[in-house]
C-alpha cells in the first residue's frame, strides 16, 4: 500500500512538472518598460501573465487590483505601487485593443 502512495505521488509530481512546462512556454509575457521586472516578481508568482494582459481596466480599476493583490498577499514594496498601476493602466487600458490568445497547435494522441 505504501509503494502505490508513493508511486501516485511520483506520477502527481511529473504530471504537475510537465503541465507546468508547457503553461510557462505559453504564457505572455509583460511589455517592456521600467517596472516590468517588479510587476513579473509581484504577480506571476500566483498567477501567470494571462490574468493581466487580458484586462483592460482604468487606471482607477488598476489601483483597486492592485490594492486587492497586495491585500492577498503580492509582494509590493509601497513605493512600487503607483508604478505598477501607471504601468498596467498605460499597457492594458480600455482603449488598447482587446487581448488575443495564441492558439496552440493540436496535441497528438
Amino acid at each position: 500500500m505504501f509503494k502505490l502512495r508513493v508511486l501516485a505521488l511520483y506520477i502527481l509530481i511529473a504530471y504537475r512538472g510537465a503541465f507546468a512546462a508547457d503553461k510557462s512556454a505559453t504564457a505572455p509575457e509583460l511589455p517592456p518598460g521600467a517596472i516590468q521586472n517588479k510587476a513579473r516578481t509581484a504577480c506571476t508568482t500566483c498567477h501567470d501573465a494571462h490574468i493581466i494582459v487580458q484586462q483592460r481596466l482604468s487606471k482607477t480599476a488598476w489601483g483597486k487590483e492592485v490594492d486587492k493583490m497586495i491585500k492577498w498577499g503580492a509582494i509590493v514594496d509601497p513605493s512600487d505601487r503607483d508604478r505598477l498601476v501607471e504601468y498596467f493602466s498605460t499597457n492594458f487600458a480600455p482603449d488598447k485593443p482587446p487581448y488575443v490568445a495564441q492558439r496552440l497547435p493540436a496535441r497528438k494522441r
